[in-house]
Protein backbone atom coordinates (compact mmCIF):
# COMPACT_ATOMS: atom_id res chain seq x y z
CA UNK A 1 0.00 0.00 0.00
CA UNK A 2 1.23 3.47 -0.93
CA UNK A 3 0.01 7.05 -0.85
CA UNK A 4 0.77 8.93 -4.02
CA UNK A 5 -0.26 12.00 -5.96
CA UNK A 6 -1.29 10.34 -9.22
CA UNK A 7 -1.80 12.23 -12.46
CA UNK A 8 -5.10 12.32 -14.33
CA UNK A 9 -4.27 11.28 -17.91
CA UNK A 10 -7.83 10.74 -19.15
CA UNK A 11 -11.29 11.48 -17.77
CA UNK A 12 -14.63 11.27 -19.55
CA UNK A 13 -18.28 10.33 -19.15
CA UNK A 14 -19.32 6.81 -20.17
CA UNK A 15 -23.06 6.84 -19.45
CA UNK A 16 -25.62 8.72 -17.38
CA UNK A 17 -23.77 9.76 -14.19
CA UNK A 18 -20.97 7.25 -14.95
CA UNK A 19 -17.36 8.41 -15.49
CA UNK A 20 -14.10 6.70 -16.41
CA UNK A 21 -10.99 8.16 -14.75
CA UNK A 22 -7.50 7.08 -15.83
CA UNK A 23 -4.63 7.73 -13.41
CA UNK A 24 -0.89 7.20 -13.83
CA UNK A 25 1.64 6.49 -11.12
CA UNK A 26 3.80 3.94 -9.32
CA UNK A 27 0.94 2.53 -7.23
CA UNK A 28 -0.12 0.50 -10.27
CA UNK A 29 2.94 -1.74 -9.92
CA UNK A 30 1.59 -3.02 -6.58
CA UNK A 31 -1.82 -4.17 -7.85
CA UNK A 32 -1.83 -7.96 -7.63
CA UNK A 33 -5.45 -9.06 -8.10
CA UNK A 34 -8.54 -7.92 -10.00
CA UNK A 35 -11.15 -6.60 -7.61
CA UNK A 36 -8.87 -4.42 -5.51
CA UNK A 37 -9.67 -0.76 -4.94
CA UNK A 38 -8.10 2.60 -4.15
CA UNK A 39 -9.09 5.31 -1.68
CA UNK A 40 -9.27 8.78 -3.21
CA UNK A 41 -8.98 12.10 -1.42
CA UNK A 42 -10.94 14.35 -3.75
CA UNK A 43 -9.67 17.64 -2.35
CA UNK A 44 -8.83 19.40 0.93
CA UNK A 45 -12.32 20.77 1.59
CA UNK A 46 -13.60 20.37 5.15
CA UNK A 47 -16.81 18.70 3.97
CA UNK A 48 -14.86 15.98 2.15
CA UNK A 49 -12.62 14.70 4.93
CA UNK A 50 -13.21 11.03 4.15
CA UNK A 51 -11.68 9.36 1.14
CA UNK A 52 -13.85 7.69 -1.53
CA UNK A 53 -13.28 3.98 -2.23
CA UNK A 54 -13.38 3.18 -5.95
CA UNK A 55 -12.66 -0.19 -7.52
CA UNK A 56 -10.00 -0.67 -10.18
CA UNK A 57 -11.61 -1.49 -13.53
CA UNK A 58 -8.43 -2.04 -15.54
CA UNK A 59 -4.69 -1.55 -15.14
CA UNK A 60 -1.42 -1.78 -17.04
CA UNK A 61 1.71 -2.26 -14.94
CA UNK A 62 4.15 -1.57 -17.78
CA UNK A 63 2.59 1.78 -18.65
CA UNK A 64 1.70 2.51 -14.99
CA UNK A 65 -1.95 3.43 -15.53
CA UNK A 66 -5.22 2.27 -14.02
CA UNK A 67 -8.83 3.01 -14.90
CA UNK A 68 -11.49 3.74 -12.30
CA UNK A 69 -15.19 3.80 -13.15
CA UNK A 70 -17.49 5.56 -10.71
CA UNK A 71 -21.00 6.93 -10.42
CA UNK A 72 -21.70 10.54 -9.45
CA UNK A 73 -24.13 10.34 -6.56
CA UNK A 74 -22.89 12.85 -3.99
CA UNK A 75 -20.76 15.92 -3.37
CA UNK A 76 -17.48 14.00 -3.40
CA UNK A 77 -17.99 12.17 -6.68
CA UNK A 78 -19.48 15.30 -8.26
CA UNK A 79 -16.29 17.21 -7.50
CA UNK A 80 -14.24 14.23 -8.65
CA UNK A 81 -16.04 14.34 -12.01
CA UNK A 82 -14.73 17.88 -12.51
CA UNK A 83 -11.05 16.91 -12.35
CA UNK A 84 -9.13 17.75 -15.51
CA UNK A 85 -6.33 15.99 -17.40
CA UNK A 86 -2.99 16.98 -15.87
CA UNK A 87 -4.35 17.47 -12.36
CA UNK A 88 -3.13 15.31 -9.46
CA UNK A 89 -5.19 13.21 -7.07
CA UNK A 90 -4.19 11.93 -3.62
CA UNK A 91 -4.50 8.15 -3.91
CA UNK A 92 -4.10 5.47 -1.22
CA UNK A 93 -3.77 1.95 -2.51
CA UNK A 94 -3.97 -0.63 -3.81
CA UNK A 95 -6.29 -1.89 -1.08
CA UNK A 96 -8.35 -4.96 -0.37
CA UNK A 97 -8.39 -8.65 -1.15
CA UNK A 98 -9.44 -9.18 -4.76
CA UNK A 99 -10.62 -12.12 -6.86
CA UNK A 100 -8.39 -15.19 -6.99
CA UNK A 101 -8.16 -16.88 -10.39
CA UNK A 102 -5.47 -19.40 -9.46
CA UNK A 103 -7.92 -22.32 -9.47
CA UNK A 104 -9.04 -21.60 -13.04
CA UNK A 105 -7.28 -23.44 -15.85
CA UNK A 106 -7.27 -23.17 -19.62
CA UNK A 107 -10.57 -24.42 -21.03
CA UNK A 108 -12.51 -23.87 -17.79
CA UNK A 109 -15.71 -21.82 -17.83
CA UNK A 110 -16.30 -18.76 -15.64
CA UNK A 111 -19.60 -16.96 -15.17
CA UNK A 112 -19.26 -13.26 -14.35
CA UNK A 113 -22.32 -11.43 -13.03
CA UNK A 114 -22.41 -7.71 -12.33
CA UNK A 115 -24.95 -5.11 -11.38
CA UNK A 116 -24.68 -1.35 -11.89
CA UNK A 117 -21.54 0.17 -10.45
CA UNK A 118 -20.49 -3.35 -9.41
CA UNK A 119 -19.63 -4.04 -13.05
CA UNK A 120 -16.26 -2.17 -13.29
CA UNK A 121 -13.97 -4.51 -11.28
CA UNK A 122 -15.32 -7.45 -13.26
CA UNK A 123 -13.76 -6.16 -16.47
CA UNK A 124 -10.17 -6.62 -15.29
CA UNK A 125 -11.20 -9.98 -13.82
CA UNK A 126 -12.60 -11.14 -17.14
CA UNK A 127 -9.56 -9.81 -19.00
CA UNK A 128 -7.18 -11.80 -16.80
CA UNK A 129 -9.26 -14.97 -17.06
CA UNK A 130 -9.30 -14.75 -20.86
CA UNK A 131 -5.51 -14.35 -20.89
CA UNK A 132 -5.33 -17.68 -19.02
CA UNK A 133 -7.46 -19.35 -21.69
CA UNK A 134 -10.61 -19.45 -19.58
CA UNK A 135 -13.98 -19.20 -21.34
CA UNK A 136 -16.03 -16.37 -19.85
CA UNK A 137 -19.72 -15.52 -19.98
CA UNK A 138 -21.03 -12.21 -18.64
CA UNK A 139 -24.47 -11.26 -17.35
CA UNK A 140 -24.60 -7.52 -16.58
CA UNK A 141 -27.54 -5.61 -15.18
CA UNK A 142 -28.36 -1.91 -15.33
CA UNK A 143 -31.33 0.28 -14.46
CA UNK A 144 -31.95 1.60 -17.98
CA UNK A 145 -30.43 2.05 -21.43
CA UNK A 146 -28.69 5.32 -20.57
CA UNK A 147 -26.83 3.63 -17.69
CA UNK A 148 -25.23 0.85 -19.78
CA UNK A 149 -21.46 0.98 -20.25
CA UNK A 150 -18.63 -1.30 -21.46
CA UNK A 151 -20.97 -3.62 -23.38
CA UNK A 152 -18.68 -3.79 -26.41
CA UNK A 153 -15.58 -4.30 -24.28
CA UNK A 154 -17.13 -7.24 -22.42
CA UNK A 155 -18.39 -8.67 -25.72
CA UNK A 156 -14.81 -8.75 -26.99
CA UNK A 157 -13.91 -11.09 -24.11
CA UNK A 158 -16.90 -13.44 -24.19
CA UNK A 159 -20.64 -13.86 -24.58
CA UNK A 160 -22.45 -11.04 -22.81
CA UNK A 161 -26.07 -10.65 -21.74
CA UNK A 162 -27.32 -7.18 -20.79
CA UNK A 163 -30.44 -6.63 -18.69
CA UNK A 164 -32.23 -3.40 -17.83
CA UNK A 165 -34.79 -3.12 -15.07
CA UNK A 166 -37.13 -0.95 -17.15
CA UNK A 167 -36.69 -3.00 -20.32
CA UNK A 168 -35.37 -0.05 -22.32
CA UNK A 169 -32.39 -2.07 -23.62
CA UNK A 170 -31.74 -5.76 -24.27
CA UNK A 171 -33.35 -8.17 -21.75
CA UNK A 172 -36.01 -6.74 -19.44
CA UNK A 173 -35.58 -7.58 -15.78
CA UNK A 174 -32.72 -8.59 -13.52
CA UNK A 175 -29.54 -10.61 -14.00
CA UNK A 176 -31.17 -13.44 -12.05
CA UNK A 177 -33.87 -13.69 -14.74
CA UNK A 178 -31.21 -14.49 -17.33
CA UNK A 179 -29.47 -16.94 -14.98
CA UNK A 180 -32.73 -18.83 -14.42
CA UNK A 181 -33.64 -18.89 -18.09
CA UNK A 182 -30.28 -19.75 -19.64
CA UNK A 183 -28.80 -22.25 -17.12
CA UNK A 184 -25.23 -21.19 -18.01
CA UNK A 185 -22.63 -23.83 -17.05
CA UNK A 186 -19.56 -22.74 -15.10
CA UNK A 187 -16.75 -23.93 -12.86
CA UNK A 188 -16.64 -20.70 -10.87
CA UNK A 189 -19.02 -17.74 -10.61
CA UNK A 190 -17.72 -14.26 -9.79
CA UNK A 191 -20.11 -11.45 -8.94
CA UNK A 192 -20.21 -7.85 -7.74
CA UNK A 193 -23.20 -5.58 -7.29
CA UNK A 194 -25.93 -4.49 -4.88
CA UNK A 195 -26.59 -6.68 -1.85
CA UNK A 196 -30.05 -7.94 -2.96
CA UNK A 197 -28.51 -9.23 -6.19
CA UNK A 198 -25.68 -10.95 -4.33
CA UNK A 199 -28.09 -12.62 -1.89
CA UNK A 200 -30.25 -13.85 -4.76
CA UNK A 201 -27.22 -15.37 -6.47
CA UNK A 202 -26.12 -17.05 -3.24
CA UNK A 203 -29.60 -18.58 -2.91
CA UNK A 204 -29.49 -19.83 -6.51
CA UNK A 205 -26.07 -21.49 -6.20
CA UNK A 206 -25.70 -22.59 -2.54
CA UNK A 207 -23.16 -25.37 -3.19
CA UNK A 208 -21.20 -24.01 -6.14
CA UNK A 209 -17.92 -22.12 -6.26
CA UNK A 210 -19.17 -18.55 -6.02
CA UNK A 211 -17.18 -15.45 -5.08
CA UNK A 212 -18.88 -12.18 -4.20
CA UNK A 213 -17.47 -8.68 -4.00
CA UNK A 214 -19.26 -6.42 -1.53
CA UNK A 215 -20.06 -2.76 -2.09
CA UNK A 216 -19.63 -1.12 1.30
CA UNK A 217 -19.21 2.37 2.74
CA UNK A 218 -15.77 2.75 4.31
CA UNK A 219 -13.97 5.14 6.60
CA UNK A 220 -10.23 4.54 6.57
CA UNK A 221 -9.98 1.72 4.01
CA UNK A 222 -7.11 0.06 5.92
CA UNK A 223 -8.95 -1.80 8.69
CA UNK A 224 -8.44 0.70 11.51
CA UNK A 225 -11.86 2.32 11.92
CA UNK A 226 -14.16 -0.77 11.94
CA UNK A 227 -16.74 1.06 9.82
CA UNK A 228 -17.18 -1.76 7.31
CA UNK A 229 -17.29 -4.92 9.41
CA UNK A 230 -19.61 -7.84 8.67
CA UNK A 231 -20.20 -10.95 10.77
CA UNK A 232 -19.49 -14.51 9.72
CA UNK A 233 -22.59 -16.46 8.77
CA UNK A 234 -21.73 -19.46 10.96
CA UNK A 235 -20.95 -17.33 14.03
CA UNK A 236 -23.99 -17.88 16.26
CA UNK A 237 -22.61 -15.72 19.07
CA UNK A 238 -22.03 -12.79 16.67
CA UNK A 239 -18.53 -12.17 18.02
CA UNK A 240 -16.47 -12.97 14.92
CA UNK A 241 -16.34 -10.62 11.96
CA UNK A 242 -14.49 -9.65 8.82
CA UNK A 243 -13.49 -6.20 7.56
CA UNK A 244 -14.66 -5.53 4.02
CA UNK A 245 -11.76 -3.17 3.34
CA UNK A 246 -8.94 -5.58 4.26
CA UNK A 247 -10.39 -9.12 4.43
CA UNK A 248 -12.57 -8.33 1.42
CA UNK A 249 -14.16 -6.88 -0.57
CA UNK A 250 -14.13 -10.36 -2.13
CA UNK A 251 -15.44 -13.29 -0.07
CA UNK A 252 -16.56 -16.81 -0.83
CA UNK A 253 -20.37 -16.92 -1.00
CA UNK A 254 -21.89 -17.97 2.31
CA UNK A 255 -18.93 -16.74 4.36
CA UNK A 256 -20.26 -13.42 5.67
CA UNK A 257 -23.54 -11.67 6.50
CA UNK A 258 -24.26 -8.40 4.72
Amino acid sequence: MKKEMMEVINHHQLAAHIYELTLQGSIVADINKPGQFVHIKVDDSFDLLLRRPISIAEFNRDERWMKLIYRVDGAGTKRLSQKKIGEKLDILGPLGNGFSIDEMDKGDHALIVGGGIGVPPLYELSNQLVKKGVNVTHVLGFQSADAVFYEERFNELGQTWITTVDGSYREKGFVTDVLKKESIPFKTLYTCGPSPMLRAIEDMYPTDDVYISLEERMGCGIGACFACVCHLKDDERMTDYRKVCTDGPVFRAGEVMY
